[in-house]
């Protein structure tokens, strides 16, 4: 069998990108065909999602991966989850709402009100996120008017496509499944006044979701079909986790860090909903439980300050250098403190959280960076923990994914925290899980998860850090 080609959209909540994937018996490779900035707008009515912009790049990296590699045989979409466009008569009525605008504080409060939040994890399964789609929906008064609620990658799959369906692992976000079923919790909905009738068919990674439409096949160049995929970005990144034992751990880490294990059974228990740990479906009707941590997005946002302070790039790998060679106590706060959710002024609300509690604040940059990489890294090791205690598994090892696994500094730190191996890599784990599910549709790869992560343990050998 020779090697076959699959097209990737990846998009995340920072930046997007479309990459050609190429598997054979033993390979396994990624081609970066275009990278695009992707962030949040100020609208009138709030914080929006560019979503014009976004699918222009899509369509433009697409053409540009078939006309690189005339041999690909579809496409798979997976995005950040939680946030949907809405269609009446297959038009878009506003730009999708980005998951961080305040208007989603009152859903909270409306949805509570009428179904508490303990009945509410026996349903669904979900850890209390203020942005989980049921908490939008309530406050959309487009909603009324709308025929479709689609998931952005449901949402972009229909514009190519034309066929509006709603991918079971990214539907699991949303509240509004059932964590036993798998299915479209209707009674739920029905109490909360969000109209049933705008849900569309579930589907399962693997699908076929529909032929490209015509004008859309003519632009891109080549006539294909768009495959579901695990179309929430962590379900795919998971997928491609070279997990070494079923007591391995999993970090998927980018802008946020997704701490967990998989399971096939879900826990709901009183203990779990305490912890705020989730159950969002992944690929083959497993159970990714997890608990989301900020992840380098503080990092990220402290960076962007700075270097507006500036009028100057930061040179990040000499920063991280540094910050690893700081001596001496590190001072910690928690990385999940609801105050350093929102965007600007990262470090002047890191310094507030640490005075907070009586800590130093860090008086150089280097030992700032080293704060909030070490923060993250206990938070982490806080979730891994209790992940065991929750599911009763003995951990052996995590496995660090996504682009966190190049950060030398916090692999080591968790390791460290934790006693635990860390396992860092692969970078681009979302994306080779989104080619895999793909290219097993296809039959260009093998039938089990066990069997795909062991492709990508062959043909991306994770780096070990042993803690010290």
């Amino acid at each position: 069998m020779g090697v076959r080609a699959v097209a990737a959209v990846d998009l995340g909540a920072t930046s997007g990108r479309v990459v050609i994937g190429r598997i054979g018996v033993d390979s396994l490779e990624l081609e970066l065909v275009s990278r695009f900035p992707n962030g949040p707008v100020e609208r009138e009515d709030g914080l929006h999602w560019d979503f014009d912009a976004l699918y222009d790049h899509i369509v433009d990296g697409l053409a540009e991966a078939v006309r690189r590699e005339p041999a690909i045989e579809s496409i798979g979409i997976d995005s950040w989850a939680v946030d949907y466009g809405l269609l009446r008569d297959g038009e878009l009525l506003a730009e999708p709402f980005h998951y961080r605008d305040a208007r989603t504080e009152r859903g909270v409060a409306e949805v509570h009100e009428v179904v508490p939040f303990a009945e509410m994890y026996a349903r669904n399964g979900l850890q209390f996120l203020p942005f989980n789609t049921l908490y939008q929906y309530r406050v959309d008064e487009l909603l009324a008017d709308a025929d479709t609620a689609l998931l952005i990658p449901d949402l972009i799959a229909y514009l190519l496509t034309g066929a509006s369906v709603a991918e079971r692992t990214n539907a699991s976000t949303t509240g509004l499944l059932g964590v036993r079923s798998g299915e479209w919790d209707a009674e739920l909905a029905d109490r909360l006044s969000i109209r049933t009738a705008a849900l569309p068919a579930l589907v399962d990674p693997g699908s076929v979701i529909g032929m490209l439409r015509p004008e859309l096949a003519a632009q891109i160049g080549k006539d294909l079909p768009v495959i579901a995929v695990g179309s929430h970005d962590t379900a795919s990144a998971v997928v491609a986790v070279p997990l070494s034992s079923p007591n391995a751990a999993y970090i998927s880490c980018g802008t946020w860090g997704l701490v967990g294990v998989e399971l096939t059974e879900p826990v709901l228990t009183d203990a779990a909903r305490g912890a705020n740990f989730t159950h969002e479906l992944g690929v083959d009707g497993r159970y990714r439980f997890l608990h989301n941590v900020t992840g380098l997005w503080l990092l990220s946002e402290t960076i962007r300050a700075w270097e507006e302070d500036d009028g100057a790039t930061i040179d990040l790998p000499g920063l991280l250098d540094a910050a690893s060679a700081v001596t001496g106590d590190i001072a910690l706060f928690d990385a999940n403190d609801v105050s350093l959710s929102a965007p600007g002024d990262m470090s002047t609300r890191i310094a507030a959280v640490l005075r907070a509690n009586s800590s130093p604040v860090p008086d150089s940059r280097a030992a700032f960076t080293r704060t909030i990489v070490e923060s993250i890294a206990a938070a982490f090791t806080t979730a891994v923990q209790t992940a065991a205690d929750l599911s009763g598994r003995e951990i052996d090892s995590i496995h660090l994914v996504g682009g966190g696994s190049l950060n030398r500094l916090l692999c080591q730190a968790t390791a460290d925290r934790s006693g635990l191996p860390v396992l860092a890599g692969p970078v681009e784990a979302t994306a080779l899980g989104n080619v895999l599910v793909q290219a097993r549709a296809l039959g260009a790869a093998p039938a089990t998860l066990e069997e795909l992560r062991a492709l990508v343990a062959r043909t991306h050998a994770p780096i070990r850090y042993a803690p010290r």
